[in-house]
Formats: structure tokens, C-alpha cells, sequence
């Protein structure tokens, strides 16, 4: 029997699609498709997920149990009981909090779903047994700075208005490898409107390819484009003065501030020629109705928060967000008014229990006292939604975490990942059509709950069925523990405001858009003075806001290239892979084939690398050997390399996070996984040192 089921897409990415799913005889999946009847989704989801029965039934999936039987990180295990593997992992968490206290144990997690219950629930554990808490900086924060310096609110022009646009401008995201569902509406502003595409990233990604305009910034430069951009629209009257008088807090100062600041001083530090500039600038100055759509490579880059920041001051200077397809748009995040105390136990939270980076997990098992403070070390992990071996920056240092003898790990995976390899305890997890959940979209507006459709193989446990399980034997007490994944859900609509659960499932989705006013600003923005500020007030966002410039202006990295590390490095998503999950499809690695470096043809002449050849590409965290690709589409002294391969797709086994480094990005903190210098070298060079070869090739 064949039926068409609703569903959601729960992976970390802010389309959030609205799911149509074939399922037969009620226990495995066919087809996978968008809905077409939701307004944002509009029948169109990526390759990735349109292919889910290939992941779903996988004969790799993790089906029972397991303990680990040879050394951490062997892959050697053997099959428990869910007994016997509960009463391990509460045992070392009650062994653990009796001598090291109950700070010695750290529940980690992120957004392997993004699903309310089932990714944020395991906070409720942490609050009720005073375990470490978790600052989640690894995805968001440097952008959510960013957008919060200059707007206040997380919110903005609803994103479908892109199809009433006549220029989009795609900053920072590549959507047709992470956001399909933006082509969609950019596609439709392209045809009814003549609508043109420009796309700032700094390498030609498909995105880039279908552009009208592509700018291939020097990564880490976006502030700088936009000041000269701004400058042009105050030297060239496109500055509507009149909405900033009303709307900005000082625009008189920012005007002086740009004066020094065109696209002459910006062509040096952006790598683009001062007719580039002048081009774009002129085409955003006249465009009413252009609509830029910044992205998550800004949460990437050490100096994310200033770029984006600078980005949003675009629309304001010329004002924009009055215009019906005109503004600027990050996410939705505030436009949903949770209340999370049942899912997260936030009545049982308490702040004294010290808050650890999650992006610097790598400093936290090796014993740094900068994120440790005056607590005891981490002696158990309980690890849900992510794979940090392999994800977290300055992965050579968070490997030798792991190593440690005196660390219990309990991870809960749906396949054995370089994470899980290192666990002592393995449990199998379900995937999102085997369990109920609720969603919220960040790139749209929509509410959506996820019914369980089918059942799970062998003895897959949901991460609310686990963390319950592990409640009742450690002692935790809480009401969230007593319900069923949907009652919590119902429990939580009602508490937000929201209809009930039945209501949802039956009309499928909730619109949740605010109205064009108040999505536009039009009734102030999200600061009290109800002020766009030009200025902001970096140190009420976050601790480390001394290096922060007070107007939009370009803040150069730390981490720049230099003699001896004269290149850049991004590791960009790689089209069929969302970090490192799809990377054990069939299909998805065979269209993606191996890990490789882009490197300007020019740099790889100069070098001497050829294409496919393996280079070494290094730092003073560690090197990584990969193949070459040549590549035109990016500037000299950039290398891309499109992530997250796991570590054994490469020659030494040795991934690429092993590069990126994970000190915490102003002003709060974050992951620069593309702002990494290095050195490059072709194999054949092996015996000369960096500097060496440079010479030589010089």
C-alpha cells in the first residue's frame, strides 16, 4: 500500500522545506518531495533530501547499542542492550558528578535536527542535574551579532517578496547548493520582472554561475564593499536622507565617517577593480525594490559580525526597507515568541553553573582554563545532533580530547562518525520520519510539526525517548520527562500562543509573518529608541566588543595572510553534503567524488601543481594533503576546499577542520571555519619549506 504523508524537513538549513513522502505498507520510504502548496517551499527541495530513502534505509545505519571493545577511535564495538547501555552511561554520570561534581559533566549538542523537542531537549537534563552548560556559538552568533548591532530584532521582509524584486542581492550564501527554495523566488523575480541576480562570494559557486553580476571579494573584505558602496549613495544622491533622518540614529556622522572610504580605498582590500564597485553601487542605488539576502558565511569569518553589520546599513542609508521586495533579510528567529520551559527545563536552569564555548570543545577536553575557568576538567560527554570530531574547529586538538582514558563518551548517532568512534557507549538514533517533532523555519514563516510516519529499524531510540530514560535513572525530575514527544509539542504551542497541535497538523503549516509594517521596520526597529544605529552598542552584545569598529568599516582579521602564510582558506559546503551528514549516501559522494582544492590557475603555474596532483596544505595547527582542482573562479591567494569530507576521504586521514582555528570571534564568540591562513605546497616540493618554494616559484 502507497500513501503521500506530510512532513518537514529537519536539517540545518533555513528553508525548513514543507515535505510530501511516499510511504509503503507504513514502514519504508519512496519519493520525497516539496509540498506545493506551501507559499516559500513551492513544490522545489534540494537533491539531498528529494533522495532521503537512500539515507533513511541505509545499511550502515546504527541499529543496537554498542560498547566500545578496542581503542578509542578503532571502531571496534560490540553489541548491549539498551539496559545495559542506559545504566553505563547514568552510572558514569553519577560515578563522575561524586568525584569531579556535577560540572564535570557536559551534554553536547547542535542542529543535526533542528527540531524543538528532539534537538533542544536535552538541555532539560542539563538544567535539572546542574551539568555544564553550552554557549551554541559554532553556527550563528557572529551573524546573529551582526544583524542584532544595526536592526535590534531577528527578523525581516518576508522572504518571498524576492519575487517582487528587481535586484536581489545574494551576499555570503549559496543557495542553490544550501537553499533551493531562494532560487525559486529569485527565479520567478527573473521572469516576470526582469529582475537581476548579483551574488558577493568569493568564489564562483553555482550560484555565482546563474548571476547577472558576480563580485569575487577577497574573503573577509564584505565591509569594505559595503562602505564603498555607501559612499557612492551619499556622493551620488541615492541617499534618502529623509527616511534616515526618521529612522537611523546618526547619519550625518556616518556620512562624514565614508567620506574617506570609496571604491578606491576599497579595490585594494576587496581584490575587485574600482569599476566593479562603481557598477554594483550604481545598480543598488537605483533599484528601489533590491532585496540583499545575507547568509551564514558571515557566522564563518573572525570579523562576520562587522560585514554583516556593514551589509544591513545598505538598505538604510538608501532606504530600502520601505519598499515592497526591497531591504535586507538574515532569518525569522524572533518572529515565533517560544516558550521552551517544558522542552529545555528553563525553570530548573541556573546561570551560576559555568556556560562553555561548544566551538572550542577542542580547549575544553584538553584542560584550557580560559574555557574550563575555575571548574572541574570534563570527564563525560553526552553528544546528540553532532559530530564534533570532525565539525569543530582545530579538530587535531579536540582528536586528542577525545583520546583522553579519563573521558567517558556516550554519543547518539544514526551512523558510526569519527564521533562516535571515539564514544565508550554508542546508541542508535532514529531520523525525523520516526519520530514527532515541531519546527520553525529561519528563512521563511512557517510553524510545522513532523509526525512519525514510520517505524524505526532494530532498536532506534528518538533523543527525547533516551534522554528520559536517562532521567529515571539518574533522578531527574522534571514534567517534561513524563511526556510524550507530541505532548510537548501541544504543551508548547499553547504556551507560546499558538494553536494547538491538532490544529497545526491539520492545516499543515502556521503563517507566522508578521505584517508588512513591522517585517519592514516601517514601525521602528528592534532597538528601544526604535532606531537603525549606524553606532552600534557592541558591548551589549558581547564581552569581547573592544575590537569592534563603532561605524560600519572594514576590521581586518587576525588571521590575514602573510609571508609565510600567504593564502586564505574557506572551506565552503559542498553541494550534496550538509556538514557531514549525506556523506554516506551512495549518490552524493559519488557526484561530489573526493575532496580537492580550488586553486587559481596562476598560483598552481607559479607553484608548480598540476590538476589532480596532491599539495599540502598546512599551518602551525596541523597539515592536510589533498588533490588539486584549478579553478578560475576565485582570486589569486584564495584556496577553497567544499566540506565536511570525513576524515578518512583524505590521504592521511586527516580532514581539513584540522586547519581552522577555534579562538572566539568578536563579540561573543564563534567559528571562523573560512578565515584560515595558510601555506600551500605541491607534494613534489616536499622537502623545501613554505618559504622555500615561494622563493623558488618566485
Amino acid at each position: 500500500m502507497r500513501e503521500i504523508r506530510s512532513s518537514v524537513c529537519p536539517h540545518d538549513c533555513p528553508s525548513t522545506c514543507a515535505l510530501e513522502i511516499e510511504v509503503h505498507d507504513g514502514s519504508r520510504i519512496g519519493a520525497v518531495r516539496g509540498a506545493a502548496a506551501n507559499s516559500y517551499t513551492a513544490g522545489a527541495i534540494c537533491a539531498k533530501v528529494a533522495r532521503y530513502a537512500e539515507r533513511i534505509h541505509h545499511p550502515a545505519r546504527l541499529t543496537t547499542p554498542l560498547r566500545r571493545t578496542g581503542p578509542k577511535g578503532s571502531g571496534q564495538f560490540t553489541p548491549i542492550s539498551w539496559d545495559e547501555a542506559l545504566d553505563r552511561v547514568a552510572g558514569a554520570f553519577s560515578e563522575t558528578t561524586a568525584r569531579h561534581g556535577a560540572e564535570a559533566v557536559w551534554p553536547y549538542y547542535y542542529a543535526g535536527t533542528m527540531g524543538l523537542v528532539q534537538r533542544d531537549g536535552i538541555n532539560r537534563l542539563r538544567h535539572v542535574m546542574g551539568y555544564s552548560r553550552q554557549r551554541t556559538t559554532i553556527c550563528t552568533y557572529l551573524a546573529e551579532s551582526g544583524w542584532e548591532a544595526g536592526v535590534g530584532k531577528i527578523w525581516g521582509p518576508d522572504p518571498r517578496e524576492m519575487a517582487r524584486s528587481d535586484l536581489i542581492v545574494v551576499w555570503g550564501t549559496n543557495p542553490v547548493a544550501t537553499q533551493v527554495n531562494v532560487m525559486t523566488h529569485i527565479a520567478r523575480a527573473r521572469k516576470e520582472r526582469g529582475a537581476k541576480l548579483v551574488v558577493i562570494d568569493p568564489y564562483r559557486t553555482g550560484t555565482a554561475e546563474v548571476a547577472d553580476l558576480h563580485l569575487p571579494l577577497r574573503p573577509g573584505s564584505d565591509a569594505a564593499l559595503a562602505c564603498a558602496v555607501m559612499h557612492v549613495a551619499f556622493r551620488d544622491g541615492y541617499a534618502d536622507r529623509a527616511y534616515m533622518a526618521r529612522y537611523s540614529d546618526d547619519p550625518a556622522r556616518l556620512e562624514a565617517h565614508l567620506r574617506s572610504r570609496g571604491p578606491q580605498w576599497a579595490a585594494p582590500i576587496t581584490g575587485l577593480s574600482v569599476e566593479t564597485i562603481e557598477a554594483f553601487a550604481k545598480l543598488y542605488g537605483e533599484t528601489a525594490r533590491a532585496y540583499i539576502r545575507v547568509g551564514y558565511g558571515f557566522s564563518r569569518l573572525r570579523n562576520g559580525a562587522a560585514n554583516l553589520f556593514a551589509a544591513t546599513c545598505l538598505p538604510t542609508v538608501t532606504g530600502k526597507w520601505q519598499h515592497e521586495g526591497g531591504g535586507a533579510f538574515w532569518n525569522n528567529r524572533h518572529i515565533y515568541h517560544w516558550d521552551k520551559t517544558l522542552i529545555e527545563g528553563l525553570d530548573a536552569r541556573d546561570t551560576s553553573v559555568r556556560e562553555m564555548d561548544m566551538s572550542r570543545i577542542g580547549a575544553v577536553l584538553t584542560g584550557d582554563r580560559s574555557e574550563l575557568g575555575d571548574g572541574p576538567e570534563v570527564h563525560a560527554l553526552l553528544i546528540q545532533n553532532t559530530n564534533p570530531v570532525t565539525v569543530a574547529p582545530n579538530s587535531n586538538r579536540v582528536r586528542r580530547g577525545f583520546a583522553r582514558e579519563d573521558l567517558f563518551v556516550c554519543v547518539h548517532e544514526q551512523f558510526l562518525t569519527e564521533t562516535a568512534k571515539f564514544a565508550d557507549i554508542v546508541l542508535p538514533a532514529t531520523m525525523f520520519m520516526e519520530h514527532d517533532d515541531i519546527y520553525q523555519a529561519g528563512g521563511h514563516s512557517h510553524i510545522q510539526i513532523g509526525p512519525k510516519l514510520i517505524d524505526p529499524p532494530g532498536a532506534c531510540r528518538s533523543n527525547h525517548e533516551v534522554l528520559c530514560a536517562l532521567a529515571e535513572r539518574l533522578g531527574a525530575r522534571h514534567p517534561g520527562f513524563a511526556m510524550s514527544a507530541m505532548e510537548l509539542i501541544d504543551a508548547t504551542l499553547r504556551a507560546s500562543g499558538w494553536p494547538d497541535a491538532a490544529t497545526v497538523l491539520a492545516s499543515r503549516w502556521i503563517d507566522a509573518q508578521p505584517d508588512f509594517a513591522t517585517s519592514h521596520f516601517l514601525n521602528g526597529f528592534g532597538h528601544a529608541d526604535g532606531k537603525f544605529h549606524f553606532a552600534p552598542d557592541w558591548a551589549a552584545i558581547g564581552p569581547n566588543h573592544a575590537a569592534m569598529p563603532p561605524l560600519p568599516d572594514h576590521m581586518p582579521s587576525p588571521e590575514d595572510a602573510t609571508a609565510s602564510l600567504p593564502f586564505r582558506l574557506v572551506t565552503a559546503p559542498a553541494r550534496q553534503f550538509l556538514n557531514t551528514t549525506f556523506t554516506e549516501t551512495p549518490t552524493g559522494r559519488k557526484r561530489e567524488k573526493r575532496p580537492a582544492a580550488l586553486i587559481h590557475p596562476e598560483d598552481a603555474a607559479r607553484l608548480g601543481i598540476e590538476e589532480g596532483g596532491l599539495v599540502r596544505l598546512g599551518n602551525a595547527r596541523g597539515e592536510v594533503r589533498v588533490h588539486a582542482r584549478l579553478f578560475d573562479g576565485l582570486q589569486q591567494g584564495v584556496i577553497v576546499v567544499e566540506s565536511i569530507w570525513p576524515s578518512d576521504d583524505f590521504p592521511d586521514g586527516v580532514g581539513i577542520n584540522a586547519l581552522t582555528g577555534d579562538d572566539a570571534a568578536p563579540p561573543k564568540g564563534g567559528a571562523a571555519f573560512h578565515d584560515t591562513a595558510v601555506w600551500l605546497r605541491a607534494e613534489a616540493a616536499e622537502g623545501l619549506t613554505p618559504l622555500e618554494v615561494l622563493t623558488a616559484a618566485a
